[in-house]
């Protein structure tokens, strides 16, 4: 499919994509050769944020996307991606029902998520909030039909395809798998956000 490309605003262009295959493929070609003028790059699960300024205009930001979806490198991340290993407490609310609704035991549900190499497609929900693809396709499950109130910081969970980790304490309608001492949201660091899109993610086992 050809993209569809959005004036937003006087310094930013909004680009329309079918799904996060294609999302995923556009933000690395971009990144890997950022547009000059180009100060941040978005994604989304159906779309990128291009935000710039002078020189650049709508029309060469708009020229340099289509440059870069005509080359785009199919979604494989690159190889020097920065990657991070965060140590996980598998004993989560929902780690039961995971495994009852995949027909994998608690183990096995363990086993793959640790297996996977994850990437963070996006961010969203919250600051610092990654939202995780590559999983094993075994682990898809839905939301919680009634959301928490409140779930903790650090919680590591599941949702439709995507894994992440709650960077601060807040409501949420996912699936809790394990929990995490692995600060993910710090205003102090540079930058803030742990996982940042792009990143890659290993999970590991420890015990309380």
């Amino acid at each position: 499919m050809t993209p569809d490309l959005l004036r937003y605003g006087e310094g930013a262009l909004l680009v329309e994509l079918g799904g996060l295959a294609e999302v995923i493929a556009l933000y690395d070609a971009l990144t890997g050769d950022p547009p000059r003028g180009v100060t941040d790059i978005v994604p989304a699960a159906r779309t990128v944020l291009v935000r710039f300024e002078p020189p650049a205009s709508h029309d060469t930001v708009a020229s340099a996307v289509r440059s870069a979806w005509a080359v785009r490198p199919g979604g494989v991340r690159p190889a020097d991606a920065p990657e991070v290993t965060i140590p996980v407490v598998y004993d989560g609310a929902d780690l039961a029902a995971v495994a009852a609704h995949t027909g994998l035991t608690e183990s096995e549900v363990v086993a793959a998520h640790t297996a996977a190499s994850w990437t963070v497609a996006f961010c969203g929900f919250a600051p610092g909030f990654g939202y995780l693809v590559g999983g094993d396709p075994r682990l898809t499950v839905p939301r919680r039909a009634e959301s928490r109130v409140r779930v903790p910081a650090g919680s590591v969970a599941l949702a439709d395809e995507f894994s992440g980790v709650y960077p601060r304490e807040s409501p949420g309608g996912w699936q809790l798998i394990g929990r995490t001492e692995t600060v993910v949201w710090d205003t102090h660091a540079d930058p803030p956000a742990l996982l940042r899109p792009g990143v890659r993610v290993r999970f590991a086992v420890v015990t309380r």
